[in-house]
């Protein structure tokens, strides 16, 4: 069987050989998940709960092996991969506790029509997800489905991403030791042959987070067999900065959300637009915290193809017009990228369309707050946003106008740390949410049922319809509708 090779980004180290899973294998897996979940949705939603939980606590207590994991196979700072496996544990434990509230049966309201007929809406399993995660967050992104799938009585079958497969096998190991039950849990190891291998599987739902391109493709695999799929397909996300904002603060949200994990953050920053009164101050002041930044910070670039993106990018912007403030084509020496903070950048270039998912930022000068959301929404991308002003008001009203999944008001990524917000964007950047009572929704499905409390007074629902019967509930129609 062919092996799949995990080398550090940095060293080139190699940190393990795993199994590919090729089709037979994940056809396999996908059938054990289906005697699992039959077990797994069988549960009470209690003991569900203290399952996950049991889980829960075997990745908090390895959390410091699991870090190290992370920083090896994807290069970013043991503390970056330890705050990311933080922010799964969070989630994790907020799906495990309100699945119970959110999927439990519930009584509505029946209507006047249907007066006979109790009504209520129950949540079910889907049954079997098959979750396709991505390298840059291998625990945090592609826990935010595992987890809520899990929680709402489905079994999994995860296939993390070629480049940190560790990941994902350590994940599996800690499930089977905490719920050695049935195999609800599983991880099938690969490459995009086993990704594409999961989908025509035909699980209940694919869970999957990448490029558009690919999610395109995966669409139409699903397509075949009418296979839903949630998408989480990247960003170009903006940061909008006021002339009334704490620059200071706004430089050093800037910094982090274009630069952290070396720019490879889906919903990271990637351009800024500034209303021109303080265009110059906040640039100045991002200038010399990007000036400092070093690449020990945040990392290298994760795969070997990213480099090559970042220089076209950059080589396209400044022959388009923009000018370097910080850095330029010779910041880029792999595996590392040093910070690049790009200026008046023309807004047609690749830097500004596309996602380019490395340590760059694009600043440029906006007449107002209304240029400044029509530029944020020309994107093709709308994943989040973030606002920057002293004017929350205002904030709270421009955010309503910015085509875009999430934003956070004087800060960046503020939603990525409350679990009960749902995630997910429009666009390019995908569609579906996880996370949040909507992320538990996500992987269920709504289930209506009705039964008969009385003989109706007005009986319509039969081939024999009394003609009296009809007049008096038209009159009741109109009397109720037509005022």
């Amino acid at each position: 069987m062919a092996t799949l090779r995990s080398l550090n980004p940095t060293t080139a180290e190699l940190l393990g050989e795993y199994e590919i899973a090729d089709a037979k294998t994940v056809e396999e897996a996908v059938a054990e998940a289906r005697i699992a979940a039959e077990w797994w949705s069988g549960l009470a939603a209690g003991a569900r709960r203290d399952r996950l939980l049991t889980w829960k606590r075997a990745i908090a207590a390895g959390s410091d092996e699991l870090a190290t994991l992370i920083h090896e196979e994807t290069g970013k700072p043991v503390g970056d991969a330890l705050l990311e496996v933080m922010l799964a544990v969070e989630h994790l434990n907020w799906a495990a506790h309100n699945a119970g509230t959110v999927l439990r049966r519930r009584r509505v309201r029946s209507g006047t029509l249907a007066a006979d007929q109790a009504a209520a809406l129950e949540y079910r399993p889907l049954g079997v997800i098959g979750v396709i995660g991505p390298w840059n967050y291998p625990v945090y992104t592609p826990l935010g489905s595992v987890s809520y799938a899990l929680a709402a009585g489905n079994a999994v079958v995860f296939k993390p991403s070629e480049h940190t497969p560790g990941v994902g096998v350590w994940l599996a190991r800690a499930w089977a030791t905490a719920v050695p039950e049935h195999p609800v849990l599983q991880v099938v190891v690969g490459d995009g042959t086993t990704g594409a291998a999961l989908v025509g599987a035909t699980p209940d739902k694919i869970a999957f987070t990448g490029s558009a391109a690919t999610a395109r493709l995966v669409m139409a695999a699903c397509a075949r067999s009418l296979t839903p799929i949630v998408v989480e397909g990247g960003g170009k996300d903006a940061m909008i900065v006021a002339a009334d904002a704490d620059l200071e603060v706004a430089a050093r949200a800037a910094a982090f959300g274009g630069f952290g994990n070396a720019g490879q953050t889906c919903a990271g920053v990637e351009r800024v637009y500034v209303e021109r009164a303080v265009y110059q101050d906040f640039l100045q002041r991002l200038a010399d915290l990007a000036g400092n930044v070093k690449t020990d910070a945040y990392g290298p670039m994760t795969t070997p193809e990213q480099p090559e993106i970042v220089r076209a990018h950059v080589t396209d912007a400044l022959a388009a017009g923009g000018r370097a403030v910080v850095g330029g084509v010779e910041s880029i020496r792999e595996p590392y990228v040093t910070p690049v903070l790009l200026a008046e950048v023309p807004e047609e270039s690749a830097a500004v369309t596309e996602e380019t998912f490395g340590p760059t930022l694009v600043v440029n000068p906006v007449a107002d707050l209304a240029e400044a959301v029509r530029l944020t929404n020309a994107s093709k991308y709308g994943l989040a946003a973030s606002i920057f002003t002293a004017d929350t008001k205002r904030a709270a009203a421009l955010a309503r106008q910015i085509r875009t999944g999430a934003v956070s008001i004087n800060s960046v990524l503020g939603f990525a740390g409350v679990p009960s917000l749902p995630f997910g964007g429009v666009g390019d950047s995908g569609f579906g949410r996880i996370h949040g009572a909507d992320g538990l929704r996500e992987f269920s499905r709504a289930q209506a049922v009705t039964w008969r409390r009385f003989a109706p007074l007005i009986d319509l629902m039969r081939l024999d319809r009394d003609p009296v019967a009809l007049d008096r509930a038209r009159k009741l129609f109109r009397f109720r509708h037509a005022r």
